[in-house]
C-alpha cells in the first residue's frame, strides 16, 4: 500500500498524463495547491513510485509517466472513491434489439471519445416471434422469420407445382401456433413441427418448409456493434504505427474479439484490463474496460471500450457501468 501522499501523486501524474499525454514533472506537482510537500520532497516520492514499478521515465525528460501497474493501483486502489459526475443517458425505449445496440455503441462512443463495442445477446437466448408464410408466385413462397432480437431472415421454396394457397394460409397459422417463443435450438424446433396428428399432406408440407426454422441457428452469427473508430484516432496519437493496424486487424477479426469480451461476462463489476494485461496481442498497448448486461439470471453479452492506457478511466467505468444497466433494464422489459 502506499502513503496517502505517493496515492495522491500517483493520481496527480495519471491525471495530467491523461489530460496531456505529456509526462508530468515534480515542479507542476509541487505547485499544485493540494500537495502539502515542497519539490525535493516531490521527487523523493516519485522515486519510490518509479522504484515499485509504477511510473518510468518515457526518456531523458524530468517528467514521470504511469506504467501498467501504475494504472492498475489507480483503477483498483484510488478511483473507488471517486465520484464522477459524467451519466450517460441512452433513448433505448420502444427499438428493437438491433437499434438499441446501435444507439448504445454510438452513444458511448460519443461520450468517451473511445472506440465503443457491444456484443450481441448470443443466439442461444433468441426465440421466434412471429412467423409469415407468402406466396409470390404459384410455385415460390417465401417464410419470413422474425425473431425476439429483432433479426428478420427470409427463405425461399420453389415446388414443382402450384401451391394451394388455402394450404400456405393454414402453414403460417399453424407454424406462429407451433413456433412462436420457441427458441433456435434445431432439436427444439423439429419436435415441435413433428406432429403426428396432422394429415399426411399436411405433415410433408410442414416438413418441406422446415429449414427456415432449423437452419437459423446454424447459418447465424455473434453479432459485434463497433463505433468510434474515427474518434480514437483523432483524439490520441498512436506513436507505433504498428499498434495501430493490429488494432485495426483485431477489428477485422471479430471471433478474436469476441473471445477478448466474452472473458468479461463472468465479472461482477467493471472488467478493466491494462496494456499487458490482455491476453490478445493487438491490445498489449491499449485499455479495455467491460460490463456485462442482461437478464437478472443470466448475462447476455457485454458493453465495452478500448483506448490507449492513458484513457480517462473514470469517465470509462462510469459510462460503461451506466450503459450495462440500462442495456439490462431493456432486456428485462424485452424478455
Amino acid at each position: 500500500m502506499l502513503t496517502p501522499r505517493q496515492a495522491l501523486l500517483l493520481g496527480k501524474v495519471v491525471d495530467g498524463f491523461s489530460a496531456t499525454g505529456q509526462p508530468v514533472g515534480s515542479k507542476r506537482l509541487a505547485e499544485d495547491p493540494e500537495v502539502k510537500a515542497g519539490p525535493s520532497t516531490v521527487r523523493n516520492e516519485l522515486a519510490v513510485l518509479e522504484e515499485r514499478g509504477l511510473l518510468a521515465h518515457p526518456h531523458t525528460s524530468a517528467g514521470r509517466v504511469p506504467t501498467d501497474a501504475g494504472y492498475r493501483y489507480y483503477v483498483d486502489e484510488l478511483l473507488p472513491a471517486a465520484t464522477p459526475a459524467h451519466e450517460l443517458r441512452l433513448e433505448l425505449v420502444r427499438r428493437e434489439v438491433v437499434e438499441a445496440m446501435r444507439v448504445t455503441t454510438e452513444t458511448l462512443s460519443q461520450v468517451t471519445n473511445l472506440l465503443a463495442i457491444v456484443s450481441a445477446p448470443p443466439i442461444g437466448t433468441t426465440t421466434i416471434r412471429h412467423i409469415e408464410v407468402l406466396a409470390l408466385q404459384p410455385q415460390v413462397l417465401m417464410v419470413v422469420v422474425i425473431t425476439s432480437t429483432g433479426g428478420v431472415s427470409k427463405k425461399l421454396f420453389t415446388f414443382d407445382r402450384p401451391v394451394d394457397p388455402g394450404l400456405a394460409d393454414w402453414a403460417g397459422s399453424y407454424l406462429n401456433e407451433k413456433l412462436v417463443g420457441t427458441g433456435l435450438g434445431a432439436r427444439m424446433l423439429h419436435s415441435r413441427l413433428a406432429d403426428p396428428a396432422l394429415a399426411a399432406s399436411e405433415r410433408a408440407f410442414v416438413e418441406e418448409l422446415s429449414p427456415a426454422f432449423t437452419e437459423l441457428a446454424e447459418t447465424a452469427e455473434d453479432t459485434l456493434y463497433v463505433d468510434g473508430a474515427h474518434r480514437l484516432l483523432s483524439e490520441y496519437r498512436f506513436q507505433d504505427v504498428s499498434q495501430l493496424n493490429a488494432l485495426m486487424e483485431m477489428l477485422e477479426r471479430r471471433v478474436s474479439l469476441l473471445g477478448v469480451l466474452t472473458a468479461a461476462l463472468d465479472s461482477r463489476d467493471a472488467y478493466v484490463r491494462i496494456g499487458r494485461e490482455n491476453s490478445e496481442p493487438a491490445l498489449r498497448s491499449l485499455s479495455l474496460v467491460a460490463a456485462n448486461y442482461g437478464l437478472p439470471q443470466r448475462n447476455l453479452g457485454t458493453v465495452s471500450v478500448i483506448g490507449p492506457t492513458r484513457m480517462d478511466y473514470a469517465r470509462a467505468i462510469r459510462s460503461v457501468r451506466d450503459a450495462a444497466f440500462q442495456l439490462s433494464r431493456f432486456m428485462e422489459e424485452l424478455y
